[in-house]
C-alpha cells in the first residue's frame, strides 16, 4: 500500500508498505542484476550503506543459477541474505537488448542465452513464473521495450500487445499468489508504459493501465537512446495520468541531475547501473561534481573523496591511497568507489525526502544541481 504524505508542486513524498517492510519514497534502487552489486559489495554493505530497496535481474536469475535453484534455497531474500524489500525486472529490457538473437509473437519472446546460447522462451506467464520462484516483493510485468526511434506504426502495435501482455501477467499472479506453496503470496505487481516518444500512445496506455489498478506503475523505454530533454517532456505529459496515489518508477535513470529532475516530475522509483559502473572505473560523485581518480593530481592527496561523507571509503582511506588501488589492479579499489558513490546516491535521495518534508525540495535542487556542476 502506498501512502502519499504531501507534495510540492508534482514532486511526491510517499511511504511504500510491503511485506518486507516500509519504503520511503523518493528512493533509488540499487542494482544488484545476479543477486549482487559488481564491485564484491556485500549484503552487509547494503544495510550499512542505506540501501532501501535491492533490484535483481529476472532473466539472469533465469539464466544463472536458475530461478528453480533460488526456490529451492527459499527465494531471493534468503539466498542472499537481504531482509528488505527486492524488486525484480521482468526480463523485458534484455528482449530488447538481445535484439539479434530473439523473436517477438503474440504469446511471448523466443531467444537465445546470451551465456551458452541455449534457446529460452519468455512470455508474461513465464515471466511471473520466475518472478514467483524469486519471491522478490515487487514484480514487474512482461513488456516489450522497443527503440525510443521506432516509428509510430511499430510502436502501437507494441504498446497494444503489451498491454495484452500487462493482463496476463495480472491473471498469473493472482493465481500464482494463491497456491498454498508460493513463496511470497503478498507478492506485488507494477505495469509499465510504453509508448518511446510519442506523447499521445504514451497518455493513452497510461490512461488504460490505470484501470487494472495495479500495486505501482513504471514508465519504461526511456534512457535509451533519446535525449534526456525529450524524457523530461515526456515525464510531464505521462506522469500525471498515471495514478498520484501509486508509486511511480521510471526505470533505468540515471545520473543525479536526472533523479532531481524526475522527482520533481512526480517520480518515486529510481535504478540505475551508474554509481556501480562509474565506480568500478574510478569515476566517484561528490556535491562538487564528478571525480576522475586515476587522475595524476590525486597521487598525493591525502583527503578523502569528500569530506564529511560518512561512508565506508571516506571515513577511512584517502584518494591516493584509492588511485594507487586501482591503478595497482586491486579489487579493493573498485569496491570503495561503488560504496561511496551508492552511499552517495542513498544519501541524495534521504536528502530530497527530508527537504520535500519541509517544502523546500525547489530550492534544495537548484542547491545541488549548482554545487554538481562545478569543476
Amino acid at each position: 500500500m502506498y501512502e502519499l504524505i504531501k507534495t510540492e508542486g508534482r514532486a511526491k513524498r510517499g511511504r511504500f508498505y510491503t511485506v518486507h517492510g516500509t519504503i520511503e519514497t523518493p528512493v533509488f534502487m540499487n542494482v544488484g542484476t545476479a543477486a549482487a552489486i559488481k564491485g564484491a559489495v556485500s549484503t552487509d554493505d547494503l544495510q550499512q550503506i542505506k540501501t532501501q530497496v535491492e533490484l535483481s535481474n529476472t532473466y539472469h536469475l533465469h539464466v544463472r543459477p536458475g530461478d528453480e535453484v533460488v526456490r529451492k534455497l527459499g527465494g531471493l531474500h534468503k539466498f542472499m541474505k537481504w531482509d528488505k524489500p527486492i524488486l525484480t525486472d521482468s526480463g523485458g529490457f534484455q528482449v530488447f537488448s538481445l535484439a539479434g538473437l530473439r523473436k517477438i509473437k503474440e504469446e511471448g519472446v523466443h531467444f537465445h542465452s546470451h551465456v551458452d546460447g541455449r534457446k529460452i522462451f519468455m512470455g508474461p506467464e513465464q515471466s511471473m513464473q520466475i518472478q514467483s520462484n524469486l519471491a522478490s516483493t515487487i514484480a514487474m510485468a512482461f513488456d516489450e521495450c522497443p527503440s525510443s526511434v521506432a516509428d509510430r506504426r511499430y510502436m502501437e502495435d507494441s504498446v497494444a500487445r503489451t498491454t495484452r501482455w500487462l493482463v496476463r501477467c495480472k491473471d498469473e499472479m493472482a493465481r500464482l499468489n494463491s497456491l498454498p506453496d508460493t513463496l511470497n503470496s503478498h507478492q506485488m505487481l507494477f505495469g509499465i508504459n510504453q509508448g518511446g516518444v510519442y506523447e499521445d500512445i504514451r497518455i493513452e496506455h497510461a490512461k488504460r493501465i490505470s484501470e487494472l489498478d495495479l500495486d505501482g506503475y513504471a514508465v519504461g523505454g526511456l534512457a535509451v537512446g533519446e535525449t534526456h530533454e525529450e524524457m523530461y517532456r515526456i515525464l510531464d505529459e505521462v506522469v500525471p495520468y498515471l495514478p498520484q496515489d501509486k508509486p511511480t518508477y521510471l526505470m533505468g535513470v540515471g545520473t543525479p541531475a536526472n533523479i532531481l529532475e524526475g522527482v520533481e516530475r512526480g517520480v518515486d522509483f529510481f535504478d540505475c547501473v551508474y554509481p556501480s559502473r562509474n565506480g568500478r572505473h574510478g569515476h566517484v560523485y561528490t556535491n562538487h561534481g564528478k571525480l576522475n581518480l586515476f587522475n595524476a593530481k590525486y597521487e598525493l592527496d591525502g583527503r578523502p573523496i569528500e569530506e564529511g561523507c560518512q561512508c565506508p571509503a571516506c571515513k577511512s582511506y584517502s584518494r591516493a591511497y584509492i588511485r594507487h588501488l586501482l591503478k595497482a589492479g586491486e579489487m579493493l579499489g573498485m569496491r570503495l568507489c561503488v560504496l561511496h558513490n551508492l552511499y552517495f546516491y542513498n544519501t541524495m535521495m534521504e536528502e530530497i525526502r527530508n527537504a520535500l518534508d519541509v517544502g523546500g525540495f525547489a530550492d534544495y535542487k537548484k542547491k545541488k544541481l549548482a554545487g554538481m556542476e562545478q569543476k
